[in-house]
C-alpha cells in the first residue's frame, strides 16, 4: 500500500492509499494507530510530505562509497545526528536556500527514509521491519558551510534549515518492499544524473539501524529515520556544485517512487 498525506477538494488535510489513477481510498482513523482504508474514492488536490514526524534521526557516512569521497573512515557505530522536525518539505515544493542566515554551500542528499509505525525500544535487526510503518523519499539538505565551520562542530544546524527535509511522495509498506537493503537510488539536479547508487551499498542496513537506534531508547510512533547517502554530493565534487535558484533536485528510489523539489531564496 502506498499512504499519501494531502489535500482534497475542500483544501482539508486527509490521509489516503493512492490508487493507480492518482485518486485516493479515504482512510478513517489515524495511520499510526488503529486505521481502516474505506472504500471512497476521493481526488487528491495537492501532495503533501506524507508524514508530520516528532523527531527526525539521521545516519551519516553510512555508504561506503560516500566516505570514501569525503575521505572519512568507515564507522565502527552509526554515526548520529538530528533534523529539525519543521525542516520537513512537501513533494513539489520550494527548497528555500537560507538568506538570513546566509549559506553558499546547499548540497543534496539522496535517502531512504524508514518511518517508524508504533512505539519500540530494544527491538532486535530481525523484528526491525514488524515496527516500521514503511519507507519514502528523502532529500537531506545540507548548508556544508554551516554544517562544516560555523555549527559548533554539530552537525545539525547546517541541516535543520525550513525545506531541508523533503519527504515524499509516500510511505510505501514493508509488504511491498521486497528487501529494502536492495533498492537502487539516485538524484538528478536539472535531469542530469548525480547520484547513482544501491542501498546494498549500506554500512549499517536497515535493521542493523533500527536496532542500534532504539537501544535503551524509545522511538516514537511517526519517528523518521534517514538512512544516508550515497557518493556524488555536490560537495565531493571538483569543482563542488551547490544547489541556486531555479534548480530542480529529484529524488528516485526504486520502488518507492520520486521526490522532486525547486529551488528558491528565501523570503526575508
Amino acid at each position: 500500500m502506498r499512504l499519501i498525506r494531502f489535500f482534497d477538494s475542500t483544501n482539508s488535510v486527509k490521509h489516503g492509499s493512492l490508487r493507480p489513477d492518482g485518486s485516493a481510498l479515504l482512510i478513517d482513523g489515524d495511520i499510526l494507530g488503529n486505521y481502516t482504508v474505506t472504500h471512497q474514492v476521493v481526488a487528491v488536490k495537492r501532495v503533501l510530505a506524507p508524514i508530520v514526524p516528532p523527531a527526525i534521526i539521521c545516519i551519516g557516512l553510512n555508504y561506503r562509497k560516500h566516505a570514501a569521497e569525503t575521505g572519512a573512515k568507515i564507522p565502527e557505530f552509526p554515526v548520529v545526528f538530528l533534523k529539525n522536525p519543521a525542516a520537513v518539505q512537501n513533494p513539489d515544493d520550494s527548497i528555500y536556500i537560507p538568506r538570513h542566515l546566509a549559506s553558499t554551500e546547499v548540497d543534496y542528499e539522496a535517502e531512504l527514509a524508514i518511518v517508524v509505525g508504533r512505539g519500540c525500544k530494544n527491538v532486535s535487526a530481525a523484528k526491525a521491519l514488524d515496527y516500521m510503518l514503511g519507507f519514502t523519499c528523502a532529500n537531506d539538505v545540507s548548508a556544508r558551510d554551516w554544517q562544516r565551520q560555523w555549527g559548533g562542530s554539530q552537525w545539525c544546524r547546517g541541516k535543520s534549515f525550513d525545506t531541508f527535509c523533503p519527504l515524499g511522495p509516500a510511505i510505501v509498506t514493508p509488504d511491498e518492499i521486497k528487501d529494502p537493503n536492495k533498492l537502487a537510488i539516485s538524484t538528478t539536479l536539472n535531469g542530469q544524473m548525480m547520484q547513482q547508487s544501491n542501498t546494498a551499498d549500506m554500512i549499517f542496513n536497515v535493521g542493523q539501524i533500527i536496532a542500534f537506534l532504539s537501544g535503551s531508547t524509545t522511538l516514537l510512533p511517526g519517528t523518521v529515520i534517514l538512512t544516508g547517502t550515497p557518493e556524488g554530493v555536490g560537495m565531493a565534487r571538483t569543482p563542488p556544485v551547490w544547489l541556486k535558484p531555479g534548480d530542480k533536485v529529484t529524488v528516485h528510489i526504486e520502488g518507492i517512487g520520486e521526490l522532486s523539489n525547486p529551488v528558491a531564496l528565501e523570503r526575508v
